[in-house]
């Protein structure tokens, strides 16, 4: 459940108070040896790692050698196509000494690479059993997330578009629906390709955002990350000030229109 505070507006997730609500990865750059200034110039606390990436025979070679050690790190279960597969890849990830937190994909579906959602709350039930942190990855589903509630979720990680896309928050009306409704935090995760889309995730009452393909495949992954740093921040800050109303109809004039000088 998320816990806002007046006075520094932290995110609480599995106990660990977070100041930034910028999750990042580790996928698809040009060289890992990017991951550090990308992390700091973005502000993140949390990243995400695919086990499958993580050669545990070369500690030193591997991916995890590249996250920086303030990090809050966030392994995932891609490649799990059942529930089993997922919570063996959880279990394998905490022995390797990644911690309590994990992100759950199970994605049968070759093509659109979509989560399946009752395989997801049958490992997340699992796990969160056991005493994992789990964030699972999900279609912005209601009946799906309410599933995940009672299966010990500590948040909901809803596409915004097909991972990998840049598509942006094709699925904006449905994460509405699931801020509006599901007590716990949501956070947006795959196909935001702009800040001003990670921006509008949050005016909408998004708790954070998790970005990665439009970072790592930007010209400048750096300024790109700097850029989803302050669009998150512009986005939070929108959405705890509470926008004015909408008008429609005509219009609504800024200033009077009667009582002009001379008259």
């Amino acid at each position: 459940m998320t816990h806002d505070t007046h006075d520094n507006d932290t995110l609480v997730i599995g106990g660990t108070e977070l100041t930034s609500r910028l999750f990042i990865g580790t996928g698809k750059y040009g060289t890992d040896s990017l991951i550090p200034d990308v992390a700091g110039a973005s502000g993140s606390q949390v990243i995400t790692v695919a086990l499958r990436r993580v050669d545990l025979a070369n500690p030193r070679t591997n991916v995890l050698a590249h996250i920086p050690p303030h990090m809050r790190l966030l392994p995932n279960t891609s490649g799990a196509r059942t529930a089993d597969e997922a919570v063996r890849i959880a279990r394998l990830a905490r022995a390797a000494g990644c911690g309590d937190w994990i992100k759950i994909e199970v994605i049968s579906d070759s093509r659109f690479l979509l989560p399946d959602g009752y395989a997801t709350a049958r490992a997340t039930e699992t796990l969160a059993k056991e005493g994992f942190v789990v964030l699972p990855y999900m279609n912005p589903d209601l009946y799906v997330a309410r599933d995940l509630v009672n299966a010990g979720a500590a948040a909901v990680m809803p596409l915004g578009a097909p991972i990998g896309t840049n598509r942006g928050l094709r699925t904006a009306e449905m994460i509405g629906v699931l801020i509006e409704e599901i007590d716990l935090p949501v956070i947006v995760d795959a196909g935001i390709g702009k800040p001003s889309q990670a921006c509008e995730a949050m005016e909408m009452g998004a708790a954070a955002c998790l970005v990665n393909t439009a970072i790592a495949t930007a010209g400048d992954p750096i300024g790109m990350a700097r850029a989803f740093g302050e669009a998150v921040r512009a986005g939070r800050a929108a959405y705890r000030s509470g926008a004015g109303p909408v008008t429609t109809g005509g219009a609504s004039a800024s200033s009077p229109l009667t009582g002009f000088l001379g008259e």
